[in-house]
């Protein structure tokens, strides 16, 4: 019987919605609880480990007690065994590395691990590349490629891999940002070690890549087409990203790169705002909205912006989204499509289908959308 190493940080993604961009740290966690963010990692947790399903009778899941693991493998009804017992009701990071130095020396065959890319350094802290890993995505920021692209690709992943299909183990990077930079818009990305993940690019999201330099005279000649375009009265939210900056750039207003901004006539109504807010604020009103991909990943929503979340991606149709994009940033997809996770499957679809992609002015290119799932 082969084994499983689980570990679900309960905590991962609960920064998103309430515009907190990350969780890390005790006071931005109560601050997050405060605002009414509700825990998602054990909902992508149980997405990934019904992909293992048809193997029940063939692995052994190794858990921590309660909500690091334990919760949902009972739910499910996967064969499971408590290795470790928090040292409080507040997990941390010396949890998620004893955890896995006790995985260690259970000698697991994999390592399934929830969370985003502070999980992936504890998981790296802990074992470096002696065990095989695959990371499930749920944290607000994930640039570390050791993830599925969706909770569902990382499952199905992890079911060929343990089913002996014939794929290689690459070490694929650990990085991860400084959040309290992130929360004042800036970007400060560390290298911190390596990964030994099963390999198929089906399933694995890429590096997160920045929008380079050379693309500034595109995204400022996609901000003038958005701007000649725009309508009167119309509330337009304006996403994060360098590529939407330019908009506020050119308008002369305040802005947020890393976070969700509001404007209407042309001026800002509000900044750095979070799912609450966006849904006071546009009411039952029409609204437009300007998304730009992740460079490299391809999301358009679920990752990075969780504040545009399905609660208000129901309150829009799909024509009245605007996608933003350099033609280089579109290229690092290759054919890959433009990402939509919601975890509201009806949103996904939806949002799902082909956009005309603004790539400068009057330019476009249609690229088409999809649910994530890879699969």
């Amino acid at each position: 019987m082969k084994k499983i190493g689980l570990v679900v940080n309960p905590i991962a993604g609960m920064g998103g919605r309430v515009g907190l961009k990350g969780t890390d740290g005790e006071e931005v966690l109560k601050k997050a609880i405060e605002m009414g963010s509700k825990p998602e990692a054990p909902i992508k947790a149980v997405k990934a480990l019904e992909k293992i399903m048809p193997l029940k009778d063939e692995v052994e899941v190794l858990v921590a007690e309660g909500k690091m693991g334990e919760v949902e493998v009972a739910d499910l009804g996967l064969n499971y065994r408590v290795v470790y017992k928090p040292k409080s009701e507040n997990t941390s990071s010396e949890d998620t590395i004893q955890l896995c130095l006790d995985f260690e020396k259970e000698d697991v065959d994999l390592i399934l691990f929830v969370g985003g890319d502070g999980t992936a350094r504890d998981i790296f802290n802990a074992i470096e590349t002696k065990i095989p890993a695959i990371g499930i995505p749920a944290g607000v920021k994930i640039h570390s490629p050791v993830y599925g692209n969706t909770p569902e690709s990382a499952g199905q992943l992890a079911f060929e891999y343990l089913n002996g299909a014939d794929l290689s183990l690459r070490d694929e990077e650990v990085v991860d940002l400084d959040e309290e930079a992130f929360r004042r818009d800036e970007v400060d990305v560390k290298l911190y070690g390596y990964l030994k993940v099963p390999y198929n690019e089906i399933y694995l999201q890429n590096q997160k890549s920045p929008s380079p330099q050379s693309d500034e005279a595109a995204q400022e000649s996609i901000a003038l087409d958005i701007i000649d375009d725009m309508e009167d009265g119309i509330y337009y939210i304006i996403g994060s990203g360098t590529t939407t900056m330019y908009i506020m750039k050119e308008l002369d207003l305040p802005y947020t790169i890393l976070g969700i901004d509001i404007i209407k006539d042309k001026k800002l109504v509000g900044k750095d705002v979070n799912e609450k807010q966006i849904l006071e604020i546009v009411g039952n009103e029409r609204f437009k909205l300007i998304v730009t991909p992740m460079g490299g990943q391809g999301y358009i929503f679920g990752r990075g912006n969780q504040q545009l979340s399905s609660e208000v991606l129901k309150k829009i149709d799909k024509d009245d989204i605007i996608v933003v994009s350099t033609s280089g940033k579109l290229s690092t997809l290759g054919n890959r499509d433009l990402l939509v996770y919601t975890l509201d499957d009806e949103v996904d679809e939806k949002l799902s289908g082909y956009y005309k992609v603004v790539i400068g002015y009057g330019r476009y290119m249609m690229h088409k959308a999809s649910n994530g799932k890879r699969i």
